[in-house]
């Protein structure tokens, strides 16, 4: 299995791969070109209600961490995402790509090691 967490605004240099940006909001300053993506999986992120109760808050890390799995985990929608993402993976390198600055509180990472548990 092949995942990768890149930043968007870190590019290039551009990653070999199914590129799918897992944001619910387009990154400002960022045309679609730019982008250059396979996929824009709104779906897989989380609810507005957490995202915005979290805030990129360090200290809500962990509550938001399992928060977020607990709605991956619940939502059938999610689920099916999830699903796509982790079959995609076992093929080729997928990168997920984010705009969050914080690199090691976002959902992005959350995310990835929901899809490694799978």
């Amino acid at each position: 299995m092949s995942i990768i967490l890149k930043r968007i605004y870190d590019e290039p240099p551009r990653l070999g791969g199914h590129r799918i940006l897992i944001d619910r909001v387009w990154p400002r300053g960022i045309s679609k070109e730019d982008a250059d993506l396979e996929e824009w999986m709104k779906e897989i992120t989380p609810s507005p209600a957490l995202r915005k109760w979290f805030n990129h808050d360090p200290e809500k890390f962990e509550k938001f961490k399992q928060a977020y799995k607990d709605e991956l985990h619940q939502d059938e929608v999610k689920q099916k995402k999830l699903r796509e993402l982790k079959e995609m993976s076992e093929n080729e390198r997928v990168v997920l790509l984010y705009g969050a600055k914080d690199e090691k509180h976002n959902h992005a990472v959350v995310l990835k090691e929901v899809l490694e548990d799978m």
